[in-house]
Order: C-alpha cells, then structure tokens, then sequence
C-alpha cells in the first residue's frame, strides 16, 4: 500500500512538473507584429476653410450644432434601435466566445467519469471467462488531458482570436460613427426635398394666378392664344415637379424610419434647411487618421490576425506533445468502490510528429502569408481612402460654401429681375416672353439655392465621418453594447 501510495504521489508530481515547466520552455514560430511603413502626408492638400478650429472639435456632439432637436431625437433613437449596431454588438460577443474557446487550448482539460455495468462473457471463446460471470464493473475517475504548446501553435492562435476580437469591437464602433452620419445626411437631404417642394408649390401658385389671368384677358382680346399657352405650358412644368418631389420625400422619410429602427413612416421636422447651423470645422493633421477611424483600426486589428496565423501555420511541422493522465477507483462491487485496493491512476506522454505530408503543411504556410499580405493591401487601401475621404470633404466644405455665396447672390439678383420684367409687361414695355424667362430663371435658382444649402451641411457631416475621433465615444454611449468587457481576457474558470 505504501508503495503504491508514493508511486501515485510520484505519478501526480511528474505530471505537476511537465504541466507548470513546459510553457516556460515554449517558443513562438512565425513573424512578430510590426505596424507597416505608411507613406503619410504631413498636411492636406486642401486648404484648411477659413474659421476651422482644433481637432477637439471632433470629440463632442458635433450633430448638436445644427440646433435642431428634431435632428438630435432621430439620433438618439437610431443609436437606441438600429439593427445594425444590434448585430454589430452582438457579433462582439460571437468572437470574444471565440477567442475563449481558442485561448482555453493552453490550459489543461479536466473531466470526470463515472459508470457502471453489468456484464456476461462467453465461455466459448479463446479468451478465458472470468470466475465470476456474469460480473458487475464500477468506475469514477477524474481525466486529465494537455497539449503542451512547445512551439506557439495555440498561442498564435489566441493571439489571432484576440486581434479578431478587436477588429469586431472596431467594426461596432464603426457602425456607430456610420450611423450617424447616415441619419444625419438623411434628413439634410429631407430638409432639402421639404425646401424645393415648397418652393415648387409656391411657383405653381403664381404661374396658376398668371394662367387664369391670361385665360380671362384672352377672353377679352387683350392678349393671343400663344401667351395662354405660353402660361400653360410654365404651370404645367411646376405641376409636373410636386409629384416627383413628394416621391422623392416618401422615400427618403422611409430610408430614415429604417435606420432609426421603426417601419415605413413619416418622420418629424424640425428647422428648415436655410436655418440649420454649421457645426465648426475641424482641423487636424494626416497621422492622426490612423488612430482615429475606426475602419483603419479594424483593417489593422485584421491585419494583426492575419499575421499570427502564419506562426500557428508553421508550428504544424514541428512535434505535438500531450499529456494524459486518469486517476480514479473501479471495483467488481459498488460497496467497495472507495477502499484502497479499488485505486487506479495512469499518466502518459504522446509525441506525435508529421513525416510525409503531401504538401499539405507547406500549403497551409503559403496560404497563410499570401492572406498576410493581402491584409497588409487592404490596411494601406484604408489608410489611402481614409486620406481621400478627409481631403474631399475638407475641399468640398471650401468649395460648397462659395458656392453657396454665390447662388445667394443669383437668388437676389433673379428675383429682383423677375419683378422689373412684371413691372415692364404690366407697363407694356415687353413681352411676356421676358417675364417668363425671369420666372423661369429664378424657379430654378431657388431649387439650387435650397440643393446647395443641404450641401454644405452634407460636406460638413462628411468631414467629421473621415475624421472620427472622440465624438464616437460620445454616441457609442446610447448604443446597444455587448454583454462582454472587450478589454478583459475571458475567464478560465466558470
């Protein structure tokens, strides 16, 4: 009894040692992360706009400059309700199971099994029946199992887990910045439909009254059949727009609905587009896009896994080695199960190591670098696109806004004409051809006057989309969150 009492305890010590020792004397195959050399602007191109401010703009509320609440209770309420923040939320959760589930591989396995049986050899057989047949088997023992990581294969691929694991939680926070701006570019672009639909039905009321005047001065002789149709044809072209407008803002209205997570259905207005402020613009340098937008962070997250993936790869040539142990008590009867003469153990060691693969180790190793590489395309791609995004938007804010100087100054100057052409005809000093040029002229200037409003604003929400930054903290606050603290390796234990 003694002796087996030590051999056990050497058993469990030898077991112990190979257990805590091993990892200590592991490597890592494959390359070590290092951040790809980027070729970064040190400015814009663009020149900053006139009256932008520092890059803290972009860690506030930036939405809430417009000063419309109206525009404010439609992001709060997609922020609360979009089902793509859901999924994204969720889809956090999904890898960091994942990455437990990988990282669980570098601890030991522990389980327990417990049976019985009952059971009657055949006395017709080579093998000799046992004295007591039929015969009952008890057994309860506690299973061990390990592979040692020697050469970095699992965690390579906790490392890759964990990488994937922080481009979800980017994607997430992407989606939020994404969000956004969508319901904000939405309702601009409402706001602007709203302002070309009522300028649409104010022109229609004028050319209706010109219409029914020049039908009763026909009546009297006083003007030709060509000026009524002349008239007509005006009255029909602003009647033909309303219904397209109205269309248009049907659809608009449902596209918003979606995002805020509701079905199909009007949305609440708040100011019009001519009265919505500008939020300040942001200033800020190229290098600090990198660690800003949450696209390029996902792109680089990936790129990190893609990496790692190589190392695991490479392990696959080198030998596997697990530990196997099983410690318990069997016994013929269950009364006896727990005396000392039922104790069982064993432990062992597998060394298992590939000779002729065909290929298929090389293969994976090929694969593996050839995605590593199409990562690191695909981190410069966003770094690039997130260069161009910046700089169109910082060059549109520029341009959109002289532009809309200048359609001010057109809408001024038309409509002062179109009143000097009435006053002519009514005077009789022209045709009415000349007031329908000015009518006309001045209907389309307000529409592009109303159209290059929403741009501005467009440009502006733009801007700060390419820019991320801290205003996303700021909103990821009233979004769905994942049950899971990404920031916190998954437990060991239940």
């Amino acid at each position: 009894m003694r002796r087996t009492d030590a051999t056990c305890r050497g058993a469990v010590a030898w077991v112990s040692a190979l257990f805590l020792g091993l990892p200590l004397a592991g490597c890592m195959l494959g390359p070590d992360y290092k951040r790809p050399d980027l070729d970064v602007p040190t400015q814009y191109r663009s020149a900053t706009p006139m009256g932008a401010v520092d890059a803290a703009a972009t860690e506030s509320a930036w939405w809430q400059q417009f000063n419309d609440p109206a525009l404010d209770a439609l992001i709060s309420e997609g922020l609360r309700n979009n089902q793509d923040l859901v999924a994204a939320a969720a889809r956090v959760e999904q890898f960091y199971g994942v990455l437990g589930t990988t990282r669980s591989q570098l601890f030991p396995q522990v389980g327990a099994q417990v049976s019985g049986s009952r059971t009657r050899a055949s006395e017709q057989t080579i093998t000799r029946a046992p004295s007591i047949n039929p015969y009952n088997a008890y057994q309860a023992s506690l299973l061990l199992s390990w592979e040692i990581d020697l050469f970095g294969r699992t965690r390579r691929l906790t490392e890759a887990a964990t990488a994937e694991l922080e481009a979800s939680e980017a994607f997430r926070r992407g989606t939020v910045l994404s969000v956004v701006t969508a319901i904000t570019s939405g309702y601009v672009n409402l706001r602007e439909q709203d302002r070309e639909l009522e300028v649409s039905r104010e022109t229609l009321g004028l050319r209706l009254d010109a219409l029914n005047l020049f039908e009763r001065r026909f009546k009297g002789g006083v003007v030709s059949e060509v000026e009524v149709s002349q008239a007509r044809s005006e009255y029909a072209t602003a009647l033909r727009s309303i219904p397209l407008l109205e269309q248009s803002i049907v659809q608009l209205e449902n596209a918003l609905a979606n995002l805020v997570g509701r079905n199909p259905g009007p949305i609440a207005r708040g100011k019009p587009i001519d009265q919505l402020m500008l939020p300040p613009v942001p200033a800020g340098l190229p290098s600090d896009l990198l660690e800003r937008r949450p696209d390029i962070r996902q792109a680089e997250q990936s790129m990190i896994a893609a990496n790692a993936r190589i190392g695991a790869a490479k392990a696959a040539y080198f030998p596997t080695i697990s530990l196997t142990g099983a410690f318990g008590q069997a016994s013929r009867s269950l009364s006896d199960l727990w005396e000392g003469p039922s104790r069982l153990w064993t432990y062992g060691a597998d060394i298992a190591m590939p000779i002729f693969t065909a290929g298929a180790i090389a293969g994976q190793v090929t694969s593996a670098e050839a995605a590593q590489r199409a990562s690191v395309a695909q981190y410069r791609k966003a770094v690039q696109a997130a260069f161009g995004e910046t700089e169109n938007a910082l060059s549109g804010i520029t341009t959109s806004r002289t532009a809309l100087d200048a359609q001010l100054m057109q809408v001024a100057a038309l409509d002062n004409y179109a009143r000097l052409a009435r006053r002519r005809f009514e005077g009789g000093y022209t045709s009415y051809l000349e007031v329908l040029d000015a009518d006309r002229a001045l209907f389309s200037a307000r529409l592009q006057l109303a159209q290059q409003q929403g741009s501005v604003l467009l440009q502006s929400a733009a801007l700060y989309r390419s820019l991320g930054g801290g205003w996303v903290d700021v909103a990821d606050k009233e979004a769905p969150q994942p049950g899971v603290n990404v920031s916190e390796r998954p437990r060991i234990f239940p």
